[in-house]
């Protein structure tokens, strides 16, 4: 919902410095790996209780997963480059609920669990409808210029992150609002479902 926003706002920082990285030769996949790998010693700092310092390295690492986008549109785009973003993406967006349920599986497990579940779901979701509108060759820029067909939705990957952030500010807290955003994300996944319903070409 609010990743639209974000952008307008962040991308002309981020198109400045891919643009300097490329220049210098990094590619776009090298900036996708590094921002996973970030991201997993994030979970892996999250998973011994070190919350504060796995939130500063999720925001790197997210920084990473925008800034490879622009180090490719400085390059140039390949569909192994789409391919690899998103799956890293999915890893990363796993990773650190699992962390969470590793720092305490008596309180976290449940809620963990049922995060994971939402997200699994939704995922599926988002997947299927870009699939299905590529073979119905249907094209958006809502989120910029992308790989696959990304449909908008109450949960995308700044509220994620944001939620992730919340986590490690209010470990205590993580059962409530891990339950809480699985229920977004299921509802997400849903009016994506009805979208699909509504907005898909029946072949003869």
């Amino acid at each position: 919902m609010l990743d639209g926003a974000v952008r307008k706002h962040l991308d002309p920082v981020l198109d400045r410095v891919g643009a300097k990285l490329a220049r210098g030769g990094v590619s776009a996949n090298a900036v996708t790996i590094a921002g996973l790998t970030l991201g997993l010693v994030a979970a892996a700092l999250i998973a011994v209780q070190f919350y504060l310092p796995g939130a500063m390295l999720i925001v790197v690492s997210r920084l990473c997963d925008g800034l490879d986008g622009a180090v490719a549109r400085a390059t140039h785009k390949t569909d192994f480059g789409g391919f690899l973003d998103i799956v890293l993406d999915f890893v990363f967006y796993g990773a650190i609920p699992l962390g969470f349920i590793f720092a305490d599986p008596q309180a976290n497990g449940l809620a963990g669990g049922l995060l994971l579940f939402s997200f699994y779901v939704n995922g599926s979701s988002f997947l299927a409808y870009a699939i299905m509108a590529e073979k119905q060759s249907m094209t958006t820029d809502a989120r910029g210029e992308k790989s696959l067909y990304f449909t908008t939705g109450l949960a995308e990957a700044t509220e994620t992150i944001a939620v992730f952030l919340a986590f490690c500010l209010l470990p205590a807290w993580f059962s409530v609002l891990a339950m809480l955003f699985a229920v977004v994300c299921l509802y997400t996944a849903l009016s994506r479902i009805m979208l699909a319903r509504t907005g898909f070409r029946d072949r003869q």
